[in-house]
């Protein structure tokens, strides 16, 4: 597929996914051209990662459109809207456009379990492949974890992955439109749940799930289908391919054994459908539950999922920096009793509050808003006439310190933004990483 090609690595990115491509690429091609609009300080990190490699060349800051039209193979990152002139020249040109995800889902002789959904797919990948590894079974030698989460190499990782090993994946709805290109659905694949999230991308909720149905789309004959019982669009998907061949089965947080949960520490709701998605995996995978009991009780919550990340004067301080939709922070909500202070707001992602805010506005203490979207958040809030005391602050150290003098013993101060992070950070990782140096700097109870 690469061999002596020309190979341009459309989007390098932040995340590692970028990296991860262009090494795999440079092992192969006569020439790779990493093509990003980025310029030399953003993506600093990726490119010392790349340096050292002699057939790698970076064309920052711009896209050239005689890099596309003059090269054989273009592999382009998945936040990358492939609807563009470069992406259009290149295939009048004969180039064939391909995607890591895609290449692996080719090139992968192990199982492949993956996840996707709008909410909790991070926490149920690592949680499967957390269960899946720490089990005593003998049905697989080894469990790779990659894919949409963190920085995991995916394409580097297939000179290690075995016929008799398995892989569990987290996939995008982007990832996911790119995968439909080769027909390609896993073996045991698992729908979190659906809910409007990257709107400005696919435009309409129907397009949103018509990329999330990819998943299934293409299985075989024996594949198995894992959705959630207490999500609608997930029910009637069920429907639709519960006769088709495949195994479909449904996940239910109310159905778990005592014995089950007994040891598991994540909190809320939505950690038990988690647990419930990860538990009914591994059963598709050969597992029974005998084996999955000592290893749920060493799973711990994953960084910017509901992360606790301090204690202070008796106030409990969570990251939740990954809640980047409506729907993501009214989970989080709905994980504690205690009285809550809230931190939102962000970028714009063309996502109504409207939802949220009938879901929320009657539960906090109180609510703290910073980034582009504090205005649309307020007014959603507003409209449903339980209005906490608001309070608009510039930064997220301003808000932390507006939460400090507001809480008091017992509270939850939670970073629950509903919004992306783009407006004020690189990304949420950054985000959280920020919220949770600035507590450790107050004086942390141990």
């Amino acid at each position: 597929m690469l061999e002596n090609k020309i190979v341009v690595v459309m989007g390098l990115g932040v995340f590692g996914g970028g990296v991860d491509t262009a090494k795999f690429a440079a092992r192969f091609a006569k020439k790779v051209i990493v093509a990003d609009k980025g310029d030399e300080k953003k993506l600093a990190n990726s490119l010392k990662e790349l340096a050292s490699l002699k057939n790698v060349e970076f064309h920052l800051g711009e896209h050239r459109l005689e890099d596309f039209t003059n090269s054989d193979v273009i592999i382009v990152n998945p936040a990358v809207d492939e609807n563009n002139q470069y992406i259009n020249a290149a295939k009048k040109s004969g180039a064939l456009i391909t995607s890591q995800i895609e290449i692996f889902f080719q090139l992968c002789p192990a199982k492949i379990i993956a996840i996707t959904g709008s909410n909790g797919k991070s926490t149920t990948t690592a949680l499967t492949a957390h269960l899946l590894a720490n089990t005593k079974s003998s049905l697989y030698d080894r469990v790779f974890l990659s894919g949409n989460i963190g920085n995991r190499p995916l394409l580097e990782a297939l000179e290690q992955i075995k016929a008799n090993d398995i892989v569990v994946l987290e996939i995008s709805s982007f990832q996911l439109e790119q995968l439909a290109r080769i027909k390609k659905s896993p073996y045991i694949s698992c729908m979190t749940n659906l809910a409007p999230n990257h709107l400005d991308r696919h435009k309409t909720m129907a397009n949103y799930a018509a990329a999330k149905e990819n998943i299934f789309r293409f299985q075989n004959a024996g594949d198995f289908a894992v959705l959630n019982a207490y999500d609608e669009q997930c029910l009637k998907w069920f429907e639709k391919y519960k006769n088709t061949g495949r195994n479909c089965v449904l996940f239910d947080r109310e159905k778990l054994d005592s014995k089950l949960t007994a040891d598991f520490k994540l909190p809320g709701r939505a950690n038990r459908e988690n647990l419930a998605a990860a538990v009914e995996m591994c059963r598709c995978a050969g597992l029974k539950d005998q084996q999955l009991f000592d290893a749920i009780g060493s799973f711990k919550s994953l960084p910017h999922r509901l992360e606790l990340v301090g204690t202070v004067s008796g106030v409990k301080y969570y990251n939740d920096s990954i809640a980047t939709t409506p729907e993501s922070t009214v989970v989080a909500i709905e994980a504690f009793t205690e009285p809550k202070i809230l931190i939102a707001g962000g970028s714009e992602k063309g996502l109504p509050f409207d939802e949220m805010a009938k879901a929320i506005s009657g539960k906090l203490k109180a609510l703290i808003l910073i980034g582009v979207t504090a205005d649309k958040i307020e007014q959603a809030i507003r409209k449903t006439g339980k209005v906490p005391p608001i309070y608009r602050e510039k930064t997220l150290q301003d808000a932390v310190n507006r939460a400090r003098e507001l809480s008091t013993a017992g509270d939850v101060v939670l970073l629950s933004p509903a919004c992306a992070s783009y407006d004020m950070f690189v990304n949420f990782v950054q985000r959280g990483n920020m919220f949770a140096d600035l507590v450790a700097k107050m004086n942390v109870e141990h």
